[in-house]
């Protein structure tokens, strides 16, 4: 009787050319949970305005991080699943699936078919938890076990940014750091729509939800708000690497318009810089793999902007990867569902 472990990752395209980068970019922003508009006006703005005017930019920009052995997150997401089936050993069933491109969840999940597991553990690699990320994911892979004739126990992870073993891991991957050298430190988070934000709240019945110091706590009302959940996470990072108030921020990256969740990164490197700031130390928490949002995102672009306004170095916190104590939090958090 083996267990299945699922991971779950967002996706990349399979290369970085044009064609390749449109036919990912179509899957992902159709996606309802993603662009929550309408059906019409979400096909209209997609398909006819953001890919096509999108896809060769963001291609240029893969092609900035592309690597020889492939897209640096299905590289490192790859060899996270292989070391956490050593760790685990005979009696789990490691597999791993992208919500958007491949290889797909469903591909995944008839792999764990065919070795016939008892159980499924599904853990979205997201650690805070989003509707447009964890939610997504967990309804595609939920969508595929509805046809089954058989459906096994299945357990979802669903978040774990505050789970001891991520927190350790990310501490962990600090360590290499001298942070008391810089002069600030930014913990840069993926932005959302704040629209996201609110019907979160609403799910709960809360109407209390000012995107302010609502967030400062966790509570029953906003355990599953993506900004609460990331506020959280930089509490605990800065309390377990002694960061004194006032030389941190918690900010919000890859905004698409000024109605995403704030304080913009882009803008606080901007900052930082014209009050005299020279080097600044960027972690990215919402990230355990690196991808083209913190590889050139961060450790390009904002180097860039950062220069640009007086500032001389912004020096990226590496992502988890397939790090040895981000394979053990894994594992514990897969033997804590067992």
């Amino acid at each position: 009787m083996k267990t299945g472990v699922l991971l779950i990752n967002l996706g990349t395209p399979d290369s970085p050319s044009t064609p390749d980068v449109r036919k990912y970019l179509t899957q992902f922003l159709n996606d309802p949970r993603v662009i929550d508009i309408s059906p019409v006006g979400r096909f209209i703005l997609v398909n006819g305005i953001i890919v096509p005017f999108r896809a060769s930019k963001s291609a240029k920009l893969y092609q900035q991080i592309w690597t020889k052995e492939g897209s640096p997150l299905l590289v490192n997401s790859n060899k996270v699943k292989e070391k956490l089936q050593q760790e685990l050993g005979a009696g789990f069933i490691v597999e791993l699936g992208m919500r958007y491109q491949s290889p797909s969840i469903e591909s995944a999940l008839d792999q764990l078919r065919a070795a016939q597991v008892s159980n499924i553990i599904m853990i979205p690699l997201y650690p805070q938890y989003a509707s447009s990320s964890t939610g997504s994911s967990v309804e595609e892979a939920m969508r595929i076990l509805r046809k089954w004739e058989v459906t096994p126990s299945v357990k979802v992870i669903s978040k774990f940014y505050d789970h001891p073993g991520f927190i350790d891991a990310c501490v962990d991957r600090a360590k290499k750091y001298n942070i008391s050298a810089y002069d600030y430190v930014v913990f840069s988070y993926h932005g959302l729509p704040e629209r996201h934000i609110m019907k979160g709240a609403a799910h709960y019945g809360s109407n209390s939800c000012k995107l302010g110091s609502c967030c400062d706590v966790i509570t029953e009302k906003n355990q599953y708000c993506y900004r609460a959940n990331c506020f959280e996470t930089t509490r605990q990072l800065v309390k377990r690497l002694n960061i004194p108030e006032g030389k941190y921020e918690t900010t919000f990256q890859s905004r698409l318009n000024d109605k995403w969740i704030k304080p913009y990164s882009d803008k606080v490197i901007a900052e930082k810089a014209k009050e005299g700031k020279k080097n600044i130390l960027v972690f990215s928490p919402a990230f355990v793999a690196d991808c083209l949002e913190t590889i050139y995102e961060i450790g390009t672009e904002y180097q860039e902007i950062f220069h640009e306004h007086g500032g001389e170095k912004v020096q990226l916190v590496e992502s988890l990867n397939d790090s040895p104590a981000w394979i053990n939090a894994l594992k514990s958090m897969v033997l804590e569902k067992a």
